[in-house]
């Protein structure tokens, strides 16, 4: 819809009839009495966001088409204590966008710098929500965004702070994120984050491409790897495989390309639908894309997810004198973006980007 024509603001009554946020509480299931907002753009994207959960996004759909895998638990309340081990699965209920980190992402490991669990806590965190802004239909500010304050660590040791923003324009199928993280606490802080982007069908079906460049490296080795070899098909997404049943999965860690600007694109296109989706990102704040596949019976899924490195934990990344430590009061800024297009031409711009 062209919201830049002010005709129809005199057959409008009240904001929600084209778009907007409405926060509410759910009120049944595992998720019950968990916060949350949905976002409305008014183009055809509608996707709920977990304030509990450090504002990550459950259901998204574009138009008629769903676009996030949900897991067979849903929405959960947040349990910061699930960081042992790998705890953290329980409350995995997908989604479009989980957040890994803020400090370590990937497996349960222990050393003498301490124990970690799966991919950390901020996932199972709830925000302070600290301002919400409606698109302004009268004077034609079609702005709208919520921001909230996440905060992970404890007395006497590490504290860092997210501050999230998720940002959208009325009339138009785009949500911008901007993650600003800062070290809040006296001492130096390990840094790692990875955004687990999560789509399901039908937008993930058969045929279905994957589109991103780079170099890349499987993470499984030998038999373990069915997938990413060269010469095979991975970047089609594939029918649901027996050896993906349960804990099966595979991914590969990307090393992805970045333009002239140094934005990297990642897409996919499904053309039987006529969808196409692109995710952009700043390879300067978040270098590395790992591309998940779960082709599990029930469980079909694959994730694009960018982070500041592949999710291989604290203790490679030391051994690498890769890890990032954030000194007391030192920031980050990531921004990220996911635009929709079911236009020939959005589709032939999105494609071209890849």
């Amino acid at each position: 819809m062209d919201y830049s024509n002010k005709d129809w603001l005199d057959k409008v009554s009240h904001t929600a009839q084209v778009g907007g946020i409405e926060t509410s509480v759910l009120d049944n299931g595992l998720g019950r009495g968990s916060r949350i907002a949905w976002i409305n753009t008014g183009a055809g994207l509608r996707f709920k966001v977990l304030l509990d959960r450090a504002m990550d996004i459950a259901d998204a759909a574009y138009n008629q088409y769903n676009l996030s895998w949900i897991s067979r638990l849903g929405v959960t309340p947040p349990q910061p204590l699930s960081d042992r081990g790998v705890d953290w699965l329980r409350t995995f209920g997908g989604g479009l966008l989980v957040t890994c980190g803020l400090t370590h992402v990937g497996g349960p490991e222990e050393d003498e710098f301490g124990r970690r669990g799966l991919h950390d806590q901020i996932s199972n965190t709830p925000a302070e929500i600290i301002q919400v802004k409606q698109p302004d239909l009268i004077s034609g500010d079609r702005e709208m965004f919520i921001t909230g304050i996440i905060k992970q660590g404890h007395p006497l040791g590490t504290n860092i702070e997210m501050k999230r923003t998720i940002r959208c324009t009325l009339g138009e199928p785009t949500l911008h994120i901007v993650d600003e993280i800062i070290n809040v606490g006296n001492i130096d802080t390990p840094h790692m984050i990875l955004y687990h982007f999560n789509f399901g069908w039908p937008l993930i079906d058969e045929a279905t491409a994957l589109l991103w460049e780079g170099a890349w490296t499987a993470r499984e080795q030998g038999e373990a790897n069915k997938i990413f070899k060269v010469g095979e098909s991975f970047k089609r997404c594939q029918a649901p495989r027996n050896d993906h049943k349960g804990s099966g999965e595979e991914a590969a860690f990307i090393d992805i390309a970045a333009d002239a600007q140094h934005m990297s694109h990642c897409a996919i296109y499904n053309e039987k639908l006529g969808l196409a989706l692109r995710l952009s990102f700043d390879k300067r704040q978040l270098p590395w894309l790992t591309n998940w596949q779960h082709w599990g019976k029930g469980e079909y899924v694959t994730g694009l997810e960018p982070g500041t490195n592949p999710p291989v934990g604290q203790q490679k990344l030391r051994e690498r004198k890769e890890l990032i430590m954030l000194k007391p009061h030192e920031k980050r800024t990531y921004e990220l973006t996911i635009h929709l297009s079911d236009t020939a031409a959005g589709i032939e711009e999105i494609i071209n980007k890849n």
